[in-house]
């Protein structure tokens, strides 16, 4: 019974806190949730190319590397339209974007280079949201928020991720445009409630002066080697993307459906303990959670590598997917509370773009070495990468983290503060 009141506690807590942060940000939280809960056409794009359109498995694949370039693009392009046109102007045109793309596809019949334009269109949408929704967070949230906004954004972009490949095969089995049509419709719903609910910027005047001048004298060099060495945690994510489905159904022999349950566990295990982790997350510094980030990594692929099973992968599972909950949170909880309000659309963008880069360049260099060398020195490169990533976040020099150095005078003189007041109190 003391247990059942504990859990109850905690959840009290949590739905606390998410009642304290701005409506636009928990429209937003929702709207990005089933957005990717809608998600229905990527994951099964391969599957519509090949056995929808008629393309050969090896034109669809060239299709789809081709119009994954969208990705980079949209990464890049979200942070000057962040800048210029707004936050909420971001959002918009990327789901105006993505639906666009789709909507091509799904009813023009033309030669094999009109989908991969098309699918670019698409993906260049998909790029620019999680920029501009992780911009947006910085902005409506107080240092001491960011860790727990972050947190609520990635467990439930996971949970939609979950749910919108189950989803969309049902779909693509009573038909592709189906598929498509739902696709389409969730983005234009999530777009609409948008427009609603999250206004128009409204730029947290966050210390003014002392806000710009702390930025500057951090220096964004500083910030930019933290997120470009991010990298070497975000490739293995890719790498696993690739590699685990070839290794269970050629190297292990078994079925496809058990790639599924690589995927459930690692939902189950963002849902389960993402919010769980957030209270250790805000407890220490961005040094050691991302070296303790690596480690996990580091544990989860040498299982993989050192113990090759069924068992090894779905046991590893459990372990790699703790390090992506911390480097999922800290690094754009870092970004918000380094860079100069100004210029964290971009960084938020170069944030996305890494991700883009090794989807871009990981499953090539990883196909070329499985051809010529077979699975062993995949999984024993992946194993490599968070230990190089440790090895140079350890020599790097993190700054404190924003909570701490802020002032306490400045939340009663930043603007939003006295209508967050009321909010606490009802």
């Amino acid at each position: 019974m003391t247990g059942f009141r504990r859990g109850e506690g905690g959840r009290a807590r949590w739905l606390t806190r998410f009642a304290e942060l701005p409506l636009a940000l928990r429209v937003l939280f929702l709207a990005s949730f089933v957005n990717r809960a809608g998600m229905f056409v990527f994951p099964l794009l391969a599957v519509y190319l090949v056995r929808g359109e008629g393309l050969s498995p090896g034109e669809a694949g060239l299709l789809i590397s081709i119009g994954s370039t969208g990705l980079l693009v949209g990464s890049l392009l979200s942070g000057p339209l962040c800048d210029l046109r707004g936050r909420r102007t971001a959002l918009l045109t990327a789901l105006l974007l993505n639906a666009a793309g789709y909507l091509g596809l799904a009813v023009l019949d033309g030669p094999p280079w009109t989908y991969a334009g098309l699918l670019f269109i698409a993906l260049v949408g998909m790029g620019m949201f999680s920029p501009a929704s992780n911009t947006l967070v910085a902005d409506l949230t107080t240092p001491e928020q960011r860790p727990f906004a972050y947190t609520v954004s990635y467990v439930g972009n996971n949970l939609g991720m979950g749910v919108g490949p189950l989803l969309g095969g049902v779909a693509a089995a009573y038909s592709y445009h189906v598929m498509f049509a739902g696709n389409i419709l969730v983005g234009l719903a999530c777009a609409a409630m948008i427009v609603i609910w999250v206004p128009h910027d409204r730029r947290t005047r966050t210390g003014g002066p002392r806000a710009k001048d702390r930025a500057t004298s951090l220096g964004h060099g500083h910030v930019l080697l933290i997120v470009l060495v991010s990298f070497f945690y975000v490739a293995p994510l890719i790498g696993l993307e690739y590699a685990l489905p070839l290794a269970v159904t050629t190297v292990l022999d078994e079925s496809a459906g058990l790639v599924g349950a690589v995927y459930t566990i690692n939902s189950v295990v963002v849902v389960s303990l993402g919010l769980l982790m957030e209270k250790r997350i805000s407890a220490y510094g961005t040094k050691p959670l991302l070296l303790v980030a690596g480690l996990l990594w580091s544990l989860g692929l040498a299982v993989i590598a050192f113990a090759f099973s069924l068992p090894a992968i779905l046991l590893s599972t459990v372990v790699w997917t703790l390090g992506e909950i911390i480097v999922s949170v800290v690094v754009p909880t870092y970004i918000a509370d380094h860079v100069n309000e100004r210029r964290v659309g971009s960084f938020m963008a170069l944030n996305g773009f890494v991700l883009g880069l090794a989807r871009l360049v990981v499953p090539v260099g990883l196909g070329v070495l499985w051809t010529a060398h077979g699975h062993g020195p995949v999984f024993l490169t992946l194993l490599a990468a968070p230990l190089l990533g440790m090895a140079v976040f350890a020599l790097l020099r993190v700054r404190p983290s924003a909570a701490p150095a802020a002032p306490v005078p400045e939340p009663p003189a930043a603007p939003a503060e006295p209508h967050g007041a009321p909010r606490a109190a009802n």
